[in-house]
């Protein structure tokens, strides 16, 4: 009998990423190539297209053995209907088809859903997740989404919508800070990566030194801010304690809900691993409901940046 295999496909607005996926796993092959999403999302997906050709012809490998591909976007996604409906960050992608344009092209059954979705579902089977019946999956970078697993089904909501853990109120207050989303008091106002570098440089503008200032190069990024923190800086380490209690705060109604036996952290700010995890670690024991605080585990994510494809091969299950 064949092996049999699924491709995930992890767009992401300056790259996709392409990768056949074993039935363990395990990916067999992968390749990335640029969005371009300024070409517009016509562009995007004949380029996907080609690379899924090229992944078959190159890996020998006929449609008969695909048992489905799938697809994970940054946005808005019907996931019954496989229609991307909108990606904040990638303009132009407003009610698009994809797996039906798929399917036609390939005759193989397609799905789609949102990027974090597939990252969480990526750790629950192979990651991080491996054994749990309940987890969040979060991923803090540029904004904080959340994946969310229950009783080891993958949560979508009434409307496919469900997840917005950025979205969380920290404060009922008009005054406190706007959110992308439109809204104030949102924890993604807070604590995402922009937050971080507005923390920072709020520092500097009274023209005191930090580690940071002297790493960027030219800008303040989460990441300089991470490494400043890793070597000692006092500044630096002080915003990460403030980032890190907030989304513990608002983690804490999270836990208190869903009652997970792990979360899960991924996302670009999250690479800064103990300097950020110990204080969400802190403010979540703290602040959560003492059965369901004492019974869920902070981690790392494991999956890296395979997290999003791995998933988005198993979604033809999921």
């Amino acid at each position: 009998m064949n092996k049999k295999y699924r491709i995930g496909v992890d767009v992401g607005g300056t790259n996709v990423k392409i990768a056949l996926v074993d039935t363990n796993g395990n990916i067999v092959y992968s390749n990335s190539i640029p969005t371009r999403a300024e070409m517009g999302f016509e562009y995007t997906i004949s380029s996907i297209k080609q690379a899924v050709s090229d992944l078959m012809k190159e890996t020998k490998t006929s449609k008969d053995v695909i048992e489905g591909i799938g697809f994970g976007f940054p946005g808005q996604i019907d996931c019954t209907n496989g229609i991307v409906r909108l990606l904040p960050n990638i303009p132009g992608w407003v009610n698009v088809p994809i797996a039906k344009i798929m399917q036609d092209e390939f005759q193989i059954p397609t799905k789609v859903d949102n990027d974090v979705r597939c990252a969480a579902l990526g750790e629950l089977n192979y990651g991080a997740g491996k054994g749990c019946q309940n987890l969040i999956c979060i991923t803090i970078g540029t904004g904080i989404g959340s994946g969310l697993i229950i009783n080891g089904k993958i949560v979508r909501g009434a409307d496919n919508a469900a997840g917005e853990i950025g979205h969380i109120k920290l404060n009922m207050s008009d005054e406190s800070p706007i959110c992308g989303c439109g809204d104030t008091g949102c924890l993604e106002a807070y604590a995402s990566g922009p937050a971080i570098v507005a923390l920072a440089e709020e520092y500097i503008k009274g023209g005191k030194s930090t580690k940071y200032r002297e790493l960027a190069n030219p800008d303040i990024t989460p990441y300089v801010v991470a490494e400043a923190a890793k070597q000692g800086d006092a500044v630096a380490k002080r915003i990460f304690a403030i980032i890190g209690r907030y989304i513990g705060i608002g983690l804490a109604s999270v836990v208190n809900l869903l009652n997970p036996e792990k979360i899960i952290i991924g996302g670009g700010v999250a690479d800064a691993g103990d300097i950020i995890i110990k204080p969400i670690e802190k403010a979540l024991k703290d602040r959560a409901m003492p059965i369901s605080g004492s019974s869920v585990q902070i981690v790392p994510a494991q999956l890296g940046n395979t997290a999003g494809v791995i998933g988005a091969s198993l979604l033809i299950d999921n």
